[in-house]
């Protein structure tokens, strides 16, 4: 069975009785102390780290880890937004020079060249992307994301390097790419690479390498952005990357790059889950117990769902759950299926291990209805990576056990005024009621001519009473 972590059952009780379910929380000692071994992590000529704020885009989250030093990779021109609104006490939000964009899709021309006026860096992605900053900013410098044809992932969802992804200008391209930075006479000063998931030291050594041989055709680069996917074991048989490990075999590799080229370069790195993915977790509530027979499973059934954690629905994510009896005593244990609160089969919280078509029981405390459930490792790609208003649910309240134990809030839970507010109603789709039919009218009164159909033969269940338009 798995274990509760950042909260104890009194903890996960009082977050379902104050501010109900489903609710994110995020524990503040946890991400600083993340923030503190990513800042740690080797480097021979110097380090920035950059969150990957897709993984958990809220405000909250953004001010803690940049106040604790961290910069911020935003993958577009909305995040970028919303950085920047992540404002302390004096309104200043995350500074523009402590922002870059890198991002499958740009901005408009016009916003992107605002924010790099703002100071924003920019980070091209493809020849395209390449080619429109050197329309909007010629003679200006710039960084480049190259795929050097290595990828890491656990699957090809997760890999963001290789012939498989699209992610960045493939490493056999770069003739294309020094010819359009001549045109626009731009120097490329950043060069940056992301593989994908994995905690392997050999592997992150191996991108190193072959992201430097591509930095060596490159005179004027000066920081090498390794990216991020540092494995984090959210479940309890999985290890995380242990930073020192993985990170002194990249900074032998700048080490020996310096001597041969005579370039002592900056490294950055962008961790996301790294950062916040064991620092978050969701609590919600069991509304159902259901099986299907002898020769079948025993579903628990949740008010959460792929409207807060897609992951498991996407590639077999797993999350440690736990549930917490609505009062502390003892109950026998069972194996379950979590169900999510859609109509969707694919809804399911305990799919098979990188299998999201396969179902694999947990071993669980026997549940009632009103049990709290905590379903752990959620701080990354839930919130922010969610079936968000699916089935009209509203987005779920997130909130923050402090340094000083208590929980704040962090983002109310949506109301259904929010839901709708974007909706609007053409001038004929306002009328009360729209004549029907003669021939459905005729349908209807099972062939009666003229539409008057005769309901004293019909059964009294069936008769539905006129309502008023």
């Amino acid at each position: 069975m798995e274990r509760l972590s950042i909260l104890s059952e009194d903890q996960v009780r009082a977050v379902q009785r104050e501010f109900g379910t489903p609710t994110f929380v995020y524990d503040q000692k946890a991400l600083e102390s993340q923030a503190q071994k990513a800042l740690a992590f080797p480097n021979a000529y110097g380090l920035t780290v950059r969150y990957a704020m897709k993984a958990c885009p809220s405000a909250g989250v953004i001010r803690i880890l940049n106040r604790a030093g961290l910069h911020i990779d935003a993958s577009s021109g909305f995040e970028i937004e919303r950085a920047m609104r992540a404002m302390d006490l004096n309104g200043a939000g995350v500074p523009a020079d402590q922002i870059q964009l890198t991002a499958q899709q740009l901005p408009d021309d016009s916003d992107l060249a605002d924010l790099v006026r703002q100071g924003v860096l920019f980070n091209a992605c493809s020849l395209h992307q390449l080619e429109t900053y050197g329309r909007l900013f010629p003679g200006r410098e710039v960084s480049v994301r190259v795929n050097p044809g290595l990828g890491s992932g656990h699957n090809n969802r997760t890999n963001t390097g290789g012939t498989a992804a699209s992610f960045g200008i493939w490493h056999e391209h770069l003739d294309q790419m020094l010819a359009t930075a001549a045109k626009y006479n731009l120097q490329i000063t950043g060069l940056h690479s992301h593989i994908g998931s994995g905690s392997n030291p050999e592997v992150w050594q191996n991108c190193a390498r072959l992201t430097l041989d591509v930095a060596a055709k490159l005179p004027e680069v000066q920081c090498v952005n390794l990216g991020g996917g540092f494995k984090i074991g959210r479940m309890a048989d999985e290890v995380s990357t242990d930073l020192c490990e993985a990170g002194q075999p990249v900074a032998d590799e700048f080490i020996r790059f310096a001597r041969e080229h005579g370039r002592e370069l900056h490294l950055e790195i962008e961790p996301g889950s790294f950062l916040v993915g064991n620092a978050g977790a969701i609590v919600c509530s069991v509304i159902d117990v259901v099986d299907t027979g002898q020769e079948g499973y025993s579903f628990i059934k949740v008010d959460s769902g792929m409207t807060e954690v897609l992951r498991p629905s996407m590639y077999g994510a797993q999350h440690p759950t736990v549930v917490v009896p609505a009062t502390p005593e003892e109950r026998g244990q069972d194996e379950y299926l979590i169900a999510g609160h859609c109509c969707e089969s694919g809804d399911t919280l305990t799919p098979g291990s990188s299998d999201p078509e396969e179902l694999v029981p947990r071993l669980l405390t026997e549940p009632r209805i009103g049990d709290a459930v905590f379903i752990g490792g959620s701080g990354a790609y839930c919130a922010g990576m969610a079936a968000k208003n699916y089935h009209s649910f509203p987005e779920a309240r997130e909130v923050l056990l402090g340094t000083d134990g208590k929980f704040h809030e962090l983002r109310r839970r949506q109301d259904p005024d929010q839901i709708v507010a974007n909706e609007s109603l053409p001038a004929q789709l306002r009328v009360q009621r729209i004549a029907q039919p003669v021939a459905q009218q005729v349908v209807q009164g099972h062939g009666r001519k003229n539409g008057q159909a005769r309901h004293d033969h019909q059964p009294p269940s069936r008769r539905v009473a006129a309502r008023p338009s």
